[in-house]
């Protein structure tokens, strides 16, 4: 038990599912798990265990931004020994040919800082994402049809952006969505050793505008999740 989580030492698997709703964390345990069991519910950060093919996983929510991200997976690594962990959660398309439902595999996640940002100092550390997983998360996607791009992606702590002149340039150099936590995701992951990847449903769109209906979006993040769940024992 930590301050953030309340399972015991046990009650969570070496691989774990992460989108950043509490209540996206719930639906997919209801509907991808077998026998879930809700371990976490501190500050309603929900988390269930269960089995997935046999093999068990755990599904956390690590709540919105790159310092929640940081309190969970710091947790999860160091006291619970998480091996494997996996940001599923949506993102803002930035690219014309990626478009709404699209799945994007984040091979790099660049940032103006993380919580990690003081440790580096002058250095900018390139986080990026585990090969196994990225490579396995491909062919998992392929096996399913999805519309699927593979490359960089932006981790921003600001919802509501006020620099479209960083999105342009991001734009520019080929980014292909914007999101908030895979990028202290990734540094952490290199700093203990550990497996990370994020995978991300395209729900709205920064050029265009378009946004996915609120109706439609269960079964195109119900696409990502397996795509992870695959990913992570392949």
């Amino acid at each position: 038990m930590t301050i953030h989580i309340g399972a015991e030492k046990g009650q969570i698997a070496e691989t774990v599912l992460m989108p950043g709703d509490p209540y996206r964390a719930k639906w997919a345990a209801e509907t991808f798990l077998t026998d879930a069991t809700c371990i976490n519910e501190t500050r309603g950060m929900l988390g269930f265990t269960g089995t997935w093919n046999g093999n068990p996983v755990t599904i956390q929510g690590s709540g919105m931004g790159m310092p929640s991200m940081s309190i969970y997976a710091n947790e999860l690594i160091r006291d619970f020994d998480v091996q494997t962990l996996i940001r599923v959660g949506s993102c803002g398309g930035m690219q014309p040919k990626v478009k709404v439902r699209d799945v994007i595999l984040a091979m790099t996640a660049s940032t103006v800082a993380t919580p990690s940002s003081t440790m580096f100092r002058e250095l900018n550390f390139a986080p990026c994402a585990d090969y196994g997983l990225l490579s396995a998360a491909a062919g998992a996607a392929q096996d399913r049809s999805v519309d699927l791009h593979v490359g960089g992606i932006y981790s921003s702590d600001t919802f509501y952006d006020e620099r479209p002149d960083l999105n342009e340039q991001m734009t520019r150099h080929g980014i292909l969505g914007v999101e908030m936590e895979a990028a202290e995701l990734y540094t952490l992951a290199a700093r203990y050793g550990r497996r990370a990847l994020a995978v991300l449903t395209v729900s709205d769109h920064l050029q265009t505008g378009e946004a996915l209906p609120a109706a439609e979006r269960e079964r195109s993040f119900a696409d990502m999740i397996e795509i992870a769940l695959n990913a992570a024992f392949a």
